[in-house]
């Protein structure tokens, strides 16, 4: 029996003796089948060909990602405080040096994960550092690979230790999630966002979508309650999913900038 991995998405399956037939997360709307149709891999075949690359952002914030890129590219982050540390949303590598840099930064107290996309070969990452994983209710049906390490959580948020709060910011799907990290960017506060706000290559600016790939907006009420539902926090820095996606400052200002913008041209008024 094998944890076959999607090349696409990344994320891993629950064992089974061929590769399955289909990834329903690839084949949903949000995503997409491989161009060279669907294919697999798995945890060995990608210890062999890739290594991760561990390296501080800031202080107390260590990302993680895999080189060469795989699947969606993404990389995690590690927050790390005095009463445990956070891994926030996941990779699909994991090999002892990973473990050994992890645990000489303190470990992994839990994980939480932003959104289907990335939820990769978490229940991997659980083992090796006997972590609980925690993901939005709403997901649950792209959960891949099923684990009594899962705690699903309901409603709007959810409060971690050192003032983390998950925050149910939907939008790209129903249950995806925003981590808010008052300590960071020198107390000034951080939103960790996934790509339920995306950052943008010009990172005045974020954006919001249903679909990247596939290029599918969403409406204007949709990016009104997302901005909503991080209105109440106190951040001037937004890390998304990737290394050099970053609001530095003013990040705060930028999401009610950026959502008026694209309200605007939904409305045609751009």
């Amino acid at each position: 029996m094998t944890y076959f991995i999607c090349t696409t998405c990344g994320v891993q399956f629950a064992a089974t003796e061929t590769a399955p037939a289909h990834c329903p997360i690839c084949e949903d709307e949000r995503q997409y089948v491989g161009w060279q149709g669907q294919q697999w891999t798995t945890l060995g075949d990608l210890q062999a060909e890739h290594h991760n690359v561990i390296k501080t952002v800031e202080p107390r914030l260590t990302g993680i990602g895999s080189q060469p890129n795989f699947a969606i590219g993404q990389r995690a982050l590690l927050v790390q405080t005095p009463e445990g540390n956070l891994l926030w949303d996941c990779i699909s590598l994991i090999d002892e040096p990973t473990i050994t840099a992890v645990n000489a930064l303190g470990g992994i107290r839990a994980i939480a994960i932003s959104h289907p996309h990335f939820y990769s070969s978490v229940v991997e990452w659980s083992r090796a550092f006997d972590a609980p994983i925690y993901l939005h209710a709403a997901n649950r049906q792209w959960v891949m690979r099923p684990d009594e390490a899962i705690t699903f959580w309901e409603g709007e948020t959810k409060q971690l230790w050192a003032g983390m709060t998950l925050i149910r910011g939907g939008g790209h799907f129903e249950g995806s999630t925003i981590l808010h990290w008052p300590a960071g960017a020198d107390g000034k506060g951080i939103l960790l966002t996934g790509d339920t706000i995306q950052v943008v290559s010009d990172r005045r600016f974020v954006s919001f979508m249903y679909s990247y790939p596939n290029l599918i907006p969403l409406p204007a009420r949709e990016v009104r309650r997302i901005v909503a539902t991080v209105a109440p926090y106190a951040y001037d820095r937004i890390y998304g999913a990737w290394w050099d996606r970053v609001v530095r400052g003013g990040a705060k200002t930028a999401v009610s900038r950026s959502a008026d913008r694209y309200i605007q041209a939904l409305q045609g008024d751009i």
